[in-house]
């Protein structure tokens, strides 16, 4: 008798172990398939770092910002959209990445913008802001990730304050 319980513990073990590797197989294809899913969207538009969409070139478009937002030369807008209560712009700034930040910074304080938070890198920048006729605030997302070297993507969020 006690051989018999032997081999059944014996068999129980192996009937386990194979269940475990079948189920640990399973689970490395499905995180390989999930691995392998993604890329661009169909307008061959990608999210950068910071969620800002690449929209370096396109037809230009007039998004729905504040009445005073300031209007930089060399700038063009892609794409626009509202989400709930915020209106979000992308689109590119015709310069290099330094002078997008100097001209988005000193345009908003031109404007009577204040600047809450402002910082620029070797690859992006940002400048965030408050204020204005509509008591607006949001954020300026620079990156340079566009194809085109005198090119830097733009990404506006405005939003009530």
């Amino acid at each position: 008798m006690l051989g018999a319980i032997s081999s059944r513990a014996v068999m129980t073990s192996i009937t386990t172990r194979r269940r475990w590797a079948w189920l640990a197989g399973l689970l490395v294809l499905f995180v390989l398939a999930l691995a392998a899913c993604g890329g661009g969207d169909e307008e061959g538009e990608e999210e950068g770092e910071g969620g800002a969409a690449v929209a370096c070139s396109g037809d230009a478009v007039t998004p729905k910002l504040p009445s005073d937002f300031p209007q930089l030369e060399g700038m063009t807008y892609t794409k626009a959209e509202s989400t709930g209560n915020s209106d979000i712009a992308d689109g590119y700034y015709e310069g290099d990445l330094e002078g997008a930040y100097d001209a988005w910074k000193s345009a908003l304080e031109d404007a009577g913008y204040e600047i809450t938070f402002d910082e620029i890198e070797e690859d992006d920048s940002e400048v965030a802001y408050r204020g204005g006729a509509e008591n607006r605030s949001g954020i300026i997302a620079l990156r340079d990730e566009c194809e085109e070297s005198d090119r830097i993507s733009v990404h506006v969020t405005s939003r009530p304050a």
